[in-house]
């Protein structure tokens, strides 16, 4: 592909992530793995080009564009030499016309930055959330304390945690396959932590999803007592077993909720988890500089019935937990309404509930809980708080 015929698959694979935007349909890295799948003539180096300036061309823009022309353009705007390839050759962009506009900059749709002003995420703050993203690696010591890793990782603050430049294809080590490690940020690595979830326990893990803290979890427990992972989407949950296996996790069963029915399907545990960790749906605002697209799928409507869902799986948690017993409030959002707000709330409408601040390597106070952010902590966004029942 020349460099222009770059720039142009680029903005066809951008209107697909717009459309995909409006509709909540697809995200952008599963769009660009299936475009490429009818276009075999592009090579390794062309894929590479093409999804560089596609995530670049998302980073620049904050509110939702146009058209991935629009979005490109705007990525131009920093990028002069992106401009001499607007020439109209075989394959590439027409040239710009007369008044042509840019897509809008930003870190994210107005309304959505104000609401990230009045958390305190702003200047250099807001603009870390668009930074490209690490890889970290936990060592998942159900298959020993020290794998066999071809390349050296840098610790971070997680007591298991890896860290490797972003990219690195780990899928393809052989201590990947045989579980000796898994993917995941040490936002989320340290989250587990601070549930402490101890061997003997009965955990639940209520928003497990495909399991990636499900499987710490069974972990710190060296598979000894009873982890429950529950989730309402039965295609990320049917992906757990196979992981289990891969991680040599045998102390979890997994349990398919229906949305509304939750405390009829959990009735056999109400008052007896030693802990239950909700790592709640959320806006996912932490989460941009591996998603940076997903800041345009939100919207103040969604954004409400997200906070909706995250009160309904606390106060269903709070019923779930033994006298005494503990429940991990987790978000991966920076926005107060989802994190210190939602735990405030619970903590007035269920009196004798306490927080317990745990010591943590990373992260700061914010209103009852912890918060990470990516520009202090070089992690994930996250928010998280540690109640204890009466």
């Amino acid at each position: 592909m020349t460099p222009a015929a770059r720039v142009q698959a680029a903005i066809e694979l951008l209107d697909l992530v717009i459309a995909a935007a409006r509709s909540r349909g697809s995200p952008a890295d599963r769009i660009v793995a299936e475009w490429f799948k009818t276009r075999r003539y592009a090579g390794s180096k062309d894929r590479r080009a093409v999804r560089d300036l596609l995530f670049r061309a998302i980073r620049a823009c904050g509110p939702l564009p146009a058209s991935g022309r629009a979005a490109m353009l705007r990525l131009a705007e920093s990028d002069e030499t992106l401009l001499t390839l607007f020439d109209g050759s075989r394959h590439g962009p027409a040239p710009v016309s007369e008044g042509e506009q840019a897509a809008a900059g930003g870190y994210a749709p107005g309304w959505l930055e104000r609401r990230l002003a009045d958390s305190d995420i702003a200047g250099a703050e807001l603009a870390a959330l668009l930074d490209r993203a690490p890889l970290d690696l936990r060592i998942n010591t159900l298959r020993g304390p020290e794998p066999d890793l071809p390349e050296a990782g840098t610790p971070t603050q997680a007591r298991l945690a890896l860290r490797y430049s972003g990219g690195t294809q780990v899928e393809q080590w052989d201590a990947f396959r045989q579980g000796a490690i898994e993917v995941q940020d040490t936002a989320s690595q340290l989250a587990c932590e601070i549930l402490d979830a101890r061997p003997g326990e009965q955990v639940i893990d209520l928003c497990a999803g495909a399991g990636g803290k499900t499987l710490a979890l069974a972990a710190a427990m060296d598979n000894r007592g009873h982890l429950l992972a529950c989730d309402v989407d039965r295609a990320r949950l049917s992906r757990l077993a196979p992981r289990a296996e891969r991680a040599g996790a045998s102390n979890i069963e997994t349990r398919l909720l229906n949305p509304g029915q939750e405390s009829g399907a959990l009735a056999d545990w109400q008052g007896r988890a030693d802990a239950v960790l909700v790592d709640a749906p959320c806006s996912g605002s932490g989460t941009w500089r591996r998603n940076p697209e997903a800041r345009w799928r939100l919207d103040e409507a969604e954004l409400a019935r997200t906070c909706a869902i995250q009160q309904h799986v606390l106060t269903l948690a709070a019923a779930l937990v033994r006298p005494g017993g503990r429940v991990l409030y987790a978000v991966c959002s920076l926005l107060d309404e989802e994190g210190a707000g939602q735990v405030e709330a619970f903590l007035t409408a269920h009196p004798g509930w306490r927080v317990e601040r745990p010591g943590a390597p990373a992260g700061r106070s914010r209103g009852p809980g912890l918060r990470l952010t990516p520009f202090h902590d070089e992690t994930d966004g996250f928010f998280v708080a540690r109640l204890v029942s009466p």
